[in-house]
């Protein structure tokens, strides 16, 4: 294929793809609105890691998109998505993009996808999604004190009870560890997404919301790879 023709063949192709996948049950869900929804979907999941992944994408001109898609902890522009990955790699959930500067428990607050996973089933996530665990009996998130400062009353109070309860800090430390060496399914099930260099590489190209098309046909073709293995 000529390269002159390939911006064209991408763009038509891209749908039969996404299609494909979709019959064959691989592709994420974007939303799922209900307990009910989840079972009837993933009836024999176990555990569920929730986190987000970014992409780099080209500086915009306009200075407040420059400011929306700018990431602090990437440093640079970017396009944000989070996603639900099972213990088998499998992503499950795929929201839609968005700017890299919104912060993971403020994406997930919009769409709540802890929402629509029963309580049984363990949810992990990580320090960006602290808080969470106020809103859900089955949230896993790793013990944190803050950058260069003391546990607040509240904090402190909570220590005491570990402690009171015969959890110290060392074992914080080593449940901390296990919840990070746990967590770790998800970042190689983004990478085994961003195989593809559509959804790797800088993205330039400037069709609406078509990097999120993109996202989700290579998930949909990461879950078809494990589904075939």
């Amino acid at each position: 294929m000529h390269r002159s023709v390939a911006h064209d063949w991408v763009h038509r192709l891209q749908p039969v793809l996404e299609a494909a996948r979709g019959q064959k049950m691989a592709l994420p869900e974007r939303k799922l609105n209900s307990i009910e929804a989840f079972l009837e979907r993933y009836p024999k999941v176990k555990k569920v890691i929730i986190d987000g992944t970014e992409r780099p994408i080209q500086r915009p001109k306009n200075p407040e998109k420059q400011k929306l898609h700018y990431s602090g902890k990437k440093k640079r522009h970017t396009r944000k998505h989070l996603a639900a990955v099972d213990e088998k790699k499998r992503v499950l959930v795929l929201t839609q993009a968005r700017e890299g500067k919104i912060h993971d428990k403020r994406a997930h607050d919009e769409d709540d996808i802890a929402g629509s996973i029963p309580e049984e089933i363990p949810i992990e996530v990580d320090s960006g999604f602290l808080g969470l665990q106020k809103q859900y009996d089955n949230i896993h998130v790793p013990h944190k004190k803050p950058k260069r400062g003391e546990l607040n009353e509240t904090q402190k109070a909570d220590a005491t009870d570990m402690s009171f309860h015969g959890i110290s800090h060392a074992h914080q430390a080593k449940e901390n560890h296990l919840l990070s060496s746990s967590r770790v399914i998800c970042e190689n099930a983004f990478a085994g997404v961003k195989r593809y260099d559509a959804v790797s590489q800088i993205y330039r190209n400037r069709t609406l919301d078509f990097d999120d098309r993109l996202m989700l046909t290579a998930a949909g073709l990461w879950n078809w790879y494990l589904m075939a293995a």
